[in-house]
């Protein structure tokens, strides 16, 4: 991997800092690094493919596919446990819902995944594996064998448990993603990344480096942004997006950019600070604390429409 593969051609204005003094992202800055331009039909803004949701968390899937539609992506499909797939495409009507098997417990089990997912698989812009897996077994064959099928030019965004089995992949697979991928750790994830005991707040920074550059991916932790070499800052956002959920829209919102044709750590920047900038305005709201995260989704085209001048 290299870092131009992640980097993506950055406008010199908006180039990632060092960890002494890392670039603070502003509207300014956004406005400076465009996005592509939506237009045209559903079929030209992507396809987002959100795969996770076991039986008792299919909201993580379903709250990131609706922010990969708010972000402005064109098309959804959810592939989600089979004993709640009938449920999730009635929650969710914009989405189409593939089922996965899972076991007795509703637990996706990685099996069967070529028959039930490589349709899907072909036809996605972008890729998200992670939001409500909670089988480390189910999610390490899951992800492999997406890895096997996904087709070369895809990128991949894993969260969660998505991001967790990603060291149990054999080098080969790392290296099919490495380039391609997009890893949205929360710092306990970020820890087991990199085989440690924890990750304090001090050395996120230090820790998302280390990530980049053994995994070829561009990483987002906290506040917290690389693509391997330069590190961005989101300065705007306050406690209450630590609620149940706001990682899970985080990560559709990136997937959302990401099958646009955005490059890989802009759809980070982007969609990190357009995630706080939601949790902002839900503050002015209802209060530092206490907004939901199913309440951020539809405010991210609106923050989306601000940094535009729409």
């Amino acid at each position: 991997m290299t870092n131009d593969a992640v980097s993506q051609n950055i406008p010199d204005d908006a180039r990632g800092g060092s960890r002494e003094q890392p670039r603070l992202i502003t509207p300014a800055l956004l406005r400076s690094w465009t996005l592509p331009e939506p237009s045209g039909t559903k079929y030209s803004r992507g396809q987002v493919l959100v795969v996770g949701g076991d039986r008792a968390t299919p909201g993580a899937a379903m709250l990131a596919g609706l922010s990969s539609l708010r972000m402005g992506a064109g098309r959804l499909s959810l592939a989600v446990a089979a004993s709640i797939a009938a449920q999730v495409a009635v929650a969710v009507p914009e989405s189409g819902a593939t089922s996965l098997a899972d076991d007795s417990e509703g637990a996706i089990t990685g099996e069967q995944v070529e028959q039930h997912l490589t349709k899907d698989l072909e036809r996605a812009d972008c890729v998200l594996v992670g939001p409500g897996l909670g089988n480390p077994a189910g999610a390490g064959r899951l992800l492999s064998e997406i890895v096997r099928l996904l087709p070369d030019d895809v990128p991949i965004v894993l969260d969660a448990f998505g991001a967790t089995v990603l060291p149990d992949l054999s080098t080969a697979e790392r290296d099919r993603l490495s380039g391609r991928l997009v890893l949205t750790p929360n710092r306990g994830e970020l820890a087991h990344l990199l085989d440690e005991d924890e990750v304090d707040e001090d050395r996120v920074a230090e820790g998302i480096i280390d990530a980049a550059g053994r995994y070829g991916a561009a990483v987002g932790c906290d506040t917290w942004i690389t693509d391997g070499d330069g590190l961005w800052q989101v300065t705007t956002g306050d406690t209450g997006l630590g609620t149940s959920g706001s990682g899970d829209v985080v990560a559709g919102a990136v997937a959302g950019l990401l099958s646009r044709g955005a490059g890989l750590v802009q759809s980070l920047v982007w969609g990190k600070y357009v995630h706080a900038a939601a949790g902002d305005a839900l503050a002015a709201q209802f209060g530092r604390v206490g907004y939901l995260a199913s309440e951020i989704p539809p405010q991210l085209p609106l923050v989306m429409r601000t940094l535009r001048g729409d």
